[in-house]
């Protein structure tokens, strides 16, 4: 059996070695190392991918994020609703703005954040929502749009983990995940679902005004050589990492739906399990699984995931501790409007997840922590 690891970017890359490497050599031929054609031409495939008229690649997912925030033209004090049970990169961000993160509790079932805590959070000085599509499925856009409408705020979606899954309205309207706020950001750090070979990311939009402010953005404020008409950051996707996009662009529902048969084995082996509850797919939208995460009852997470490490299985905790108690992003608050959140910190835990798992692999990994239950 191979060695199983959490995230197999080796083998995913040998089985296009040819292209991407050609793909790449034609970009040193080039010298075009800095918005090159293969910029352009990989973002014009995503568009066309993703249906939406505006991609704007930037050098990386927390960049991207920053930028599209920046094109708001909010103001310092402003707040900002999002996840307490996310990745730092989104608070992070509203930090270095001088803006206000306003952390709510997400939904235990689904991981995603939970519309009534939004209503809830909402002030008058609330100008912005960012849903986390975490794990690979969206949030519950259709209810966090209407808030959003209602009150006038923005939302800009966060899609750094769930990039190709789709999220169907009560209407029939289908629509891919970062396509549906008023902007929409991803990372193409190399473990994503699409992922380069560094790192790399993009903002999304349907606003051509805002498109046009982004495109100046990311390139110090200019649209014109040395002149500057916005405030702007260096942020651009090089043309090395846009040739591996487009060479693997392609193949993402391909992928996509490896990691879905996957997350099936999984599903089917532990399902009803009275210690492990399985990842629940929401009926609005479809997963992408960039991660396959477990909840584990009676506190045995802990001693399952040293027995795997014993079996050597990797699995990960994401994330150990809630935002809004790390040091960097305080937030004076009650437990008792996080219950969900502090409930997933202690029983949280992903197993291996990408798109070069084979049975064998996957037999031995459910095997494992069926046998782990059964000695205990």
């Amino acid at each position: 059996m191979r060695k199983i690891q959490m995230v197999d970017l080796q083998s995913q890359y040998y089985k296009i070695k040819p292209e991407v490497d050609n793909a790449m050599l034609n970009v040193l031929d080039s010298a075009a190392f800095i918005n090159g054609p293969e910029v352009k031409l990989f973002q014009k495939e995503l568009e066309d991918y993703l249906q939406i008229p505006h991609v704007i690649p930037c050098a990386n997912g927390t960049d991207a994020l920053q930028i599209a925030l920046m094109a708001l033209d909010l103001k310092p004090g402003d707040e900002v609703i999002t996840a307490d049970f996310t990745f730092a990169a989104t608070v992070e961000v509203i930090h270095l703005l001088g803006l206000k993160a306003v952390l709510v509790d997400v939904n235990y079932d689904t991981f995603t954040i939970d519309p009534e805590q939004i209503r809830k959070a909402i002030t008058p000085r609330t100008r912005a929502i960012i849903p986390v599509h975490l794990f690979g499925q969206c949030a519950d856009m259709e209810e966090i749009l209407e808030i959003a409408k209602v009150h006038q705020l923005h939302v800009i979606e966060d899609n750094a983990q769930a990039i190709g899954a789709e999220y169907t309205f009560s209407d029939g309207t289908v629509k891919k995940s970062g396509t549906m706020g008023v902007l929409g950001t991803t990372s193409f750090f190399p473990s994503k679902n699409l992922g380069c070979y560094g790192d790399g990311g993009a903002v999304f939009t349907s606003d051509d005004a805002l498109a046009h402010k982004i495109r100046g953005i990311v390139n110090h404020g200019m649209y014109e050589r040395y002149y500057h008409d916005e405030v702007g950051v260096n942020s651009r996707l090089d043309s090395i990492q846009a040739a591996v996009l487009r060479k693997k662009l392609p193949n993402l529902d391909l992928y996509n739906e490896a990691r879905r048969k996957a997350a099936d084995f999984y599903d089917e082996a532990f399902s009803g399990h009275s210690d492990l509850l399985i990842p629940v797919r929401s009926s609005q939208s479809t997963h992408v699984f960039h991660q396959y995460t477990l909840r584990i009852k009676n506190q045995r997470r802990g001693a399952l995931q040293e027995y795997l490490q014993e079996h050597d299985i990797p699995s990960m905790i994401y994330y150990p501790v809630a935002l809004r108690k790390q040091k960097a992003y305080f937030q004076q608050s009650d437990d008792k409007d996080f219950e969900s959140t502090d409930k997933l910190l202690g029983e949280v835990l992903s197993l291996p997840m990408h798109t070069e798992l084979d049975e064998e692999q996957l037999k031995y990994i459910t095997d494992t922590v069926l046998e782990f239950f059964k000695g205990e």
